[in-house]
C-alpha cells in the first residue's frame, strides 16, 4: 500500500495539466464551438421568455400534469403531439461567471486526482511499473471524467456528436492523469 501523502504531487500536477489540457481544447482548439446551435429570431425568442416570467433554473415543455403518458389529459397529450417538445436552462442575467466556473471545475478535477490516487493507493503496490500504473489509473480516470457524459444524450436529447467529443476530452484527461500518475510513481 502507497501512503496517500506520497501522491500529492502526482495529485497536484495531474489536476494542473488536465485544467491547462480542458482550457485549450475549450479556447484555442475550440472543437465544442459547435455542440450549441444558436437560434433564428433571438431576440423574439428571449422577449418570450422574458414575458414568461422565467427565472434562472432548468425548465422542460411541455410539462404534463401526469408522469405516466396513459394519464395525461387530451391537452396534455395534444400538446406533446404537437410539439415542440423540450428542455430549457436559464441563466441568471449579465455575464456569465467564468471565474467561478473555472474554479468549481480546477476543484472537481482536484476531486477526481484525489479519488484516482485513493483507488490507486490502496491497489498498486509501491515501485509498480509504470504501465500497470498507468492502466489503472488512466481508467479510472476516463470513467470519472466521461462516464456521465452519454446519458445527457440518452434521457436528455444532447446530442451524440457533442457527447463523443465529450468523451474524447474524457479520454484525453484521462491519459494525462494517467501519464502523471505512472511517471511519478513512488518506489519501494
Amino acid at each position: 500500500m502507497v501512503p496517500l501523502g506520497s501522491l500529492v504531487l502526482p495529485i497536484l500536477l495531474a489536476t494542473i495539466l488536465v485544467f491547462v489540457a480542458s482550457s485549450l481544447v475549450w479556447t484555442v482548439l475550440q472543437w465544442h464551438k459547435s455542440d450549441w446551435k444558436h437560434v433564428d429570431r433571438e431576440e423574439a425568442i428571449m422577449t418570450a421568455i422574458r414575458g414568461a416570467g422565467l427565472t434562472a433554473g432548468q425548465y422542460t415543455f411541455p410539462r404534463a400534469a401526469a408522469a405516466q403518458p396513459k394519464t395525461w389529459s387530451e391537452e396534455d397529450a395534444r400538446k406533446v403531439r404537437e410539439g415542440p417538445m423540450g428542455m430549457l436552462v436559464i441563466w441568471p442575467p449579465g455575464p456569465p461567471q467564468m471565474a467561478k466556473a473555472l474554479g468549481l471545475w480546477f476543484v472537481l478535477i482536484l476531486v477526481i486526482s484525489f479519488v484516482v490516487a485513493y483507488l490507486a493507493s490502496r491497489t498498486i503496490a509501491p515501485g509498480a511499473d509504470y504501465l500497470h500504473v498507468f492502466r489503472v489509473t488512466g481508467t479510472a480516470s476516463i470513467l470519472a471524467y466521461g462516464a456521465a457524459v452519454p446519458s445527457n444524450a440518452i434521457f436528455f436529447g444532447h446530442d451524440w456528436v457533442s457527447t463523443f467529443r465529450h468523451l474524447a476530452d474524457a479520454v484525453l484527461y484521462g491519459l494525462l492523469t494517467a501519464g502523471v500518475f505512472g511517471w511519478l510513481w513512488p518506489g519501494t
